[in-house]
């Protein structure tokens, strides 16, 4: 029988809780389905074109799977907010066993944080692209070029370094259902908080409000693009450049305080 409502899903859930049916769990499947392709329409967002979002939803399914398989009603939290984070880092996990991203793009986005991270340590605020362009000997063309290139690896990158923030908010990374981390666990989420708040407090007004609108408004880049008055190809370069500063700082700040 379907599930058509919340006592539907409730009874479902506690017959396969009880007896792990197959028949319970693959209506479970089915219901769920649609969040393993909102999740997949999200991280394709940042991927190459190459990459079919099919197999995407693929990869998810897995850790939708596994979510059902693992999640207890009883612990208090909605299943959505878990399987999300599941289903997420089942897609993330397939992409790098298959290394999607060609090395070369790699090596660029490494040679930007890095530049970046020398020109905040000199300069004590978040760098320009004037100052990162000179600092790589490019112009800024050329530097926007790079952003463009790497774009997909800064939407993947952000989400992991949310992932160990504690605070309530619209990220992946903060679905994480179980935070009974003991003291331990809080202190470094309160930690890694703070670090992220001065890293984004670093940065420029427009990199904040591009961060904000498409990590906690869930907006897209091209409706970004419409609130900002710049082309969607634009947001994706400052989405970017956020994302390698925050990369780079948090790095620089890490090893300042090991």
């Amino acid at each position: 029988m379907a599930i058509d409502n919340e006592t539907d899903l409730d009874r479902v859930w506690t017959s396969y809780k009880r007896s792990a049916d197959q028949t319970d769990r693959d209506q479970l499947i089915i219901y769920y389905s649609p969040l393993v392709k909102y999740v997949a329409s999200r991280v394709a967002a940042g991927l190459p074109q190459s990459v079919d979002q099919a197999d995407l939803v693929s990869y998810g399914m897995f850790g939708l799977i596994d979510a059902i398989t693992k999640f207890d009603p009883d612990r208090g939290f909605k299943f959505e907010t878990y399987a999300i984070s599941r289903v997420k880092g089942a897609i993330l996990d397939e992409l790098r066993s298959i290394d999607w991203v060609p090395r070369s793009v790699r090596s660029k986005a490494k040679s930007v944080e890095r530049a970046m991270m020398k020109l905040e340590g000199q300069l004590h605020r978040s760098p320009t692209d004037s100052e990162i362009a000179a600092e790589l000997d490019l112009t800024i063309g050329q530097l926007n070029g790079i952003y463009n290139q790497i774009s997909s690896l800064g939407v993947v990158a952000l989400d992991e370094m949310l992932s160990f923030n504690g605070g309530e908010s619209l990220t992946f990374g903060d679905t994480l259902a179980d935070r009974s981390d003991g003291p331990g666990g809080v202190y470094e989420r309160v930690e890694m908080r703070q670090l992220l708040a001065d890293a984004i407090n670093r940065m420029n007004e427009r990199e904040k409000i591009v961060l904000t609108l498409y990590y906690y408004e869930n907006l897209t880049l091209a409706e970004i693009g419409r609130v900002l008055g710049v082309t969607e190809s634009r947001v994706c370069q400052i989405h970017t450049k956020a994302v390698l500063h925050l990369k780079s700082r948090l790095s620089s700040m890490e090893r300042e305080s090991a």
